[in-house]
């Protein structure tokens, strides 16, 4: 098995070696055809018993010309249509001038094939059947034997093979081209929509991360406020803020696990396996605030609706950020109200405070990325926020959802 692998070996070595020196190719090639033609020159095909090699010698002329057709071969490459229009003339020239004439027609046939194989096929039809028509018409008219001898009928068959045959390879070879090409355009749009996929995953965990962190320090930087001040004075009172900074703590870092979570592989060990969290645990969240000092009113009625999971997450989440900005900017005396309606096809969220006066800075307006994250969402899912100052003080956010969001069918 070692001998045949390393003649396989020799010639891909060989192949390459060819492929990256043409002009050297093309040299190799042109002494090969040159060897035959002055092979076949000294071969009478009309011996008394067939084909008689040695006997007949040819003419210094015919040898000249040999000579040049076949040097005009290495030059194929770069002047394709100059070496068939050269080693055509020469053809001709071979043809009228001598009797019996040397098969110089064969440079002709290469440089036919060369022309073919590297031009459209409306150039292949119209040069191939000049060709033919010059060569067969000058060996027929100008030629000794008769004009259906085999000769005649050779050039006419070699011509045409000629010109077919590289109108093959042509067409070969711009096949393999457009399946090479289309199959980088497919890596290149694969590659395109992993780092979109991407960029979209590392959005959404960062806008969880947003609502999880802010939303649970807000918690916890309210209570442990209410547990210092109390402290020395109504320590049970202290106790129970500090009971919520520690239920918040908890529910934080729960959160961030399971969001964190999503970045393990599918065979890695603890992946999550809760829900993530919608309006079905609305009532929880919004006793959360509720124990951090802020009175929160709730109005409902999608009790029965069975929401997508992306619309169920985004309401969610806007609850959540919006009732932490008020939390954060509102002020002590602040109230919420959250409002959650079902509407023809969409879902409203809504979320109200009247904790700003007019001429104060708003709830949310700030440098942060809550509303920021919050119009992502809803520009995600084809929904629309509206977010500002209400008439008389306090600040407004409104979602509106819809049920058929198409994030389904980007996926």
């Amino acid at each position: 098995m070692t001998a045949p692998l390393t003649g396989l070996t020799g010639l891909a070595h060989t192949r390459c070696w060819l492929r990256a020196h043409p002009l050297a190719f093309d040299a190799a090639l042109a002494f090969a055809v040159l060897v035959c033609m002055v092979c076949a020159s000294f071969v009478d095909p009309h011996g008394p018993h067939g084909p008689a090699f040695g006997a007949r010698t040819p003419a210094l002329s015919s040898v000249l010309l040999m000579l040049l057709s076949a040097g005009a071969l290495v030059l194929r490459r770069s002047r394709p249509k100059t070496v068939l229009a050269v080693t055509g003339a020469l053809s001709v020239t071979e043809l009228v001038t001598s009797d019996p004439p040397a098969p110089v027609v064969m440079s002709a046939v290469i440089a036919l094939y060369t022309v073919a194989s590297c031009t459209d096929r409306p150039t292949t039809w119209r040069v191939g059947l000049l060709s033919m028509t010059v060569l067969t018409g000058s060996a027929m008219l100008f030629g000794s034997a008769p004009w259906y001898s085999q000769e005649n009928v050779g050039v006419f068959a070699w011509t045409g093979m000629a010109a077919a045959a590289g109108d093959a390879v042509r067409s070969r070879r711009a096949f393999i081209d457009a399946i090479r090409e289309r199959a980088e355009r497919a890596e290149r749009s694969r590659d395109e929509e992993a780092r979109r996929r991407v960029a979209e995953e590392r959005l959404r965990i960062a806008r969880d991360l947003h609502d999880v962190v802010a939303h649970h320090i807000a918690l916890v930087n309210v209570q442990a406020g209410v547990a210092a001040h109390v402290m020395d004075k109504r320590p049970d009172q202290a106790k129970e803020a500090l009971a919520h900074v520690r239920e918040a703590s908890r529910s934080a870092l729960n959160e961030l696990r399971a969001t964190v979570g999503l970045l393990r592989q599918s065979g890695d060990p603890e992946a999550p396996t809760e829900p993530a969290p919608g309006l079905a645990v609305l009532d929880a969240l919004l006793e959360t605030f509720r124990n951090a000092g802020l009175p929160v009113d709730l109005a409902r009625t999608d009790d029965a609706t069975e929401l997508p999971a992306a619309v169920d997450l985004a309401s969610y989440r806007i609850i959540q950020e919006a009732l932490t900005n008020v939390q954060k900017h509102a002020g002590t005396a602040a109230k919420a109200e959250v409002s959650v309606v079902r509407v023809g096809r969409t879902v409203e969220v809504t979320v109200l405070d009247n904790g700003v006066p007019d001429g104060a800075a708003p709830a949310g307006d700030g440098g942060g990325h809550g509303l920021i994250g919050m119009r992502e969402r809803v520009m995600a899912l084809g929904g629309t926020l509206s977010a500002g100052p209400r008439y008389g003080g306090g600040f407004r956010v409104q979602a509106i959802l819809p049920l058929k969001a198409h994030v389904e069918g980007d996926a």
